[in-house]
């Protein structure tokens, strides 16, 4: 169907603001000085009246010694930033977890532990529910409530619980964490709080990540993850504003 006579200018328009663009970003973990692995980041997206949108985002995960990855991570941002469609695989272990949107308002995972049968669960998508990386661009989206000292709640989902739960985003301070902007991730449940450390974050004035404090995705050993610091730098930024 070819589009009506007014929509035209409009359709050119956006054309003209939209441009494709990459943003780059590279990180170490540690854990009490010593580094464990690195992270290579490229988000392919486009700057959509100056602000940089993401659409496909892929991690390479690589040990300190050499270049191999041992862990890849694929996302796809659809109708949100904040919900992306997630495919992590961490071979050494045989762990898999793909997360995918097949309803609105439900999204389904699949997930491969390292030892057992798969797991499988339908979980309704709350309009405040932040998934994975989708963090990154939630902090962006709420930038100035957030250098203006607000807190921010919204839900997070727990892919490997097969559910989500209340968080907040709030201003912190940290002598382990050196940033423009440091903020927290941490429960709102006062039973979750004893079982959950709170995420500290570190970002630049440009709205860069320049550090990630708190549990990660990649395993130390079969029962459980590595808790690390990461430390965040930027290889190319997008050409447009990270921030609104």
């Amino acid at each position: 169907m070819k589009p009506k006579l007014w929509a035209l200018p409009l359709l050119a328009l956006i054309a003209l603001r939209a441009h494709a663009a990459v943003f780059e970003f590279a990180g170490t973990a540690f854990d009490r000085g010593n580094a464990l692995y690195r992270e290579h980041h490229r988000v392919d997206g486009a700057c959509i009246q100056g602000i940089f949108a993401p659409r496909d985002h892929n991690v390479n995960y690589f040990k300190q010694e050499g270049d191999a990855t041992f862990a890849t991570k694929q996302l796809t941002y659809l109708d949100t930033p904040f919900r992306p469609e997630v495919l992590f695989h961490q071979p050494l272990f045989g762990e898999r977890l793909q997360i995918t949107y097949p309803k609105e308002q439900s999204l389904s995972i699949a997930w491969q532990p390292p030892s057992g049968h798969e797991k499988a669960f339908s979980v309704e998508a709350d309009p405040a529910l932040v998934v994975d990386s989708g963090f990154d661009h939630f902090v962006r989206a709420n930038w100035e409530r957030i250098v203006a000292g607000e807190s921010i709640t919204f839900r997070f989902l727990a892919p490997t619980r097969g559910d989500h739960y209340g968080f907040v985003l709030e201003p912190a301070n940290s002598d382990q964490i050196d940033a423009d902007v440091t903020i927290q991730i941490r429960p709102t449940s006062v039973l979750l709080r004893l079982l959950v450390d709170p995420i500290l974050l570190g970002y630049r004035a440009d709205g860069a990540l320049t550090d990630y404090f708190g549990l990660t995705n990649v395993r130390r050993d079969e029962d459980a993850n590595h808790v690390a610091h990461i430390r965040y730098q930027v290889v190319r930024l997008p050409g447009c504003e990270l921030t609104p």
